[in-house]
């Protein structure tokens, strides 16, 4: 099962690995809303990816003095890209990566910031989850996909600064502060990074306003480990940040009202419209588990779509769907 479940994840897989050894086209590398957030206490803009990294976000904040990104980038080539992007805009030096979750998006390229004198900041829950992650992504990518090979996927980074439930990073101007939520959210666990000066709240793959999310889930144990009602807690904890906007890993930013009350809304019906799916297959249930699974996967993306019809990024539930379907 184990096996199958992956092969589902194939064909976009293999277009994010290509991205560590062929050119990207150029990609849209301003904020979602189509305005960077510039104020006398720093600037927040953002690089995004193409379909080949999976159109990830990776933010970063110059105070003026030095920079913080938030999120790696899936593979070192990918973070290059990101790191020239951000050097093309500013003379700051890039003093911090923040990882916000253990997603192979967020991690994998972290060895090119350190590379460029940059430290790694994760929390320890993030830092504990890391090697799990990494050794389930690359079992899919070399043994499944064949997509790298052993000596060729990117190496699990080190993290340099760890914490526990919070921390200020140490900056010359500025402030940024990291929490862990209490809840887990998308992955095992989620980190949260808080510019006051801006109400900027910059939350990785927890959000995906106007985009569709990665339903995947946490994976522990080996295998996908999806919890909604996790994921919807963690979005509840938001509200905390009064005033915010909120930047999530991919789609547009929002305000944290409407950002949570989105999010929460689309975890809803994705939750009833694949629970409604199952049902309806009754005794071909078993189908979700053979050579057949892929079919039913693009068939409930389909569904998901006309659903959302004014949401981006559908190919992110056809290749992360069968973690969610294992619930049911």
């Amino acid at each position: 099962m184990f096996k199958q479940t992956l092969k589902t994840m194939a064909m976009v897989m293999i277009l994010g690995a290509m991205a560590a050894c062929v050119p990207v086209s150029q990609p849209d590398n301003t904020l979602p809303t189509d305005q960077n957030t510039e104020q006398a206490t720093g600037n927040l803009d953002v690089f995004t990816s193409d379909v080949q990294g999976f159109d990830t976000h990776s933010y970063y904040y110059d105070t003026g003095s030095e920079v913080v990104v938030f999120g790696a980038q899936f593979t070192p080539g990918l973070a290059q890209q990101a790191i020239d992007h951000i050097q093309a805009q500013t003379d700051s030096p890039i003093r911090y990566l923040v990882i916000t979750h253990p997603n192979p998006d967020k991690f994998n390229g972290a060895t090119a910031f350190q590379a460029i004198g940059a430290q790694v900041v994760a929390s320890q829950a993030t830092a504990q989850a890391m090697p799990a992650v990494h050794d389930y992504k690359k079992y899919y990518f070399v043994q499944i996909a064949g997509a790298f090979t052993d000596d060729n996927y990117p190496t699990l980074p080190t993290i340099d600064i760890t914490f526990d439930q919070s921390m200020d990073l140490d900056l010359e101007s500025g402030s940024v502060t990291l929490s862990t939520l209490r809840n887990s959210g998308v992955s095992s666990t989620q980190t949260v990074g808080w510019i006051e000066s801006q109400r900027s709240l910059i939350v990785g793959d927890l959000v995906h306003h106007k985009a569709h999310a990665w339903l995947e889930g946490a994976i522990q144990n080996g295998a996908p480990a999806p919890n909604l009602d996790a994921w919807k807690q963690a979005l509840n904890e938001l509200l905390a940040f009064e005033n915010a906007t909120v930047y999530g890993g991919r789609g547009q930013s929002a305000p944290v009202q409407e950002a949570v009350a989105a999010q929460t809304q689309y975890l809803n019906d994705i939750d009833a419209l694949v629970r409604q799916y199952v049902a309806d297959l009754g005794e071909r249930r078993s189908e979700l588990q053979s050579d057949q699974a892929p079919q039913h996967h693009e068939a409930l993306t389909q569904q998901i779509a006309q659903a959302f019809p004014d949401y981006t990024l559908p190919y992110m539930v056809q290749y992360s769907i069968y973690g969610l379907l294992s619930l049911y």
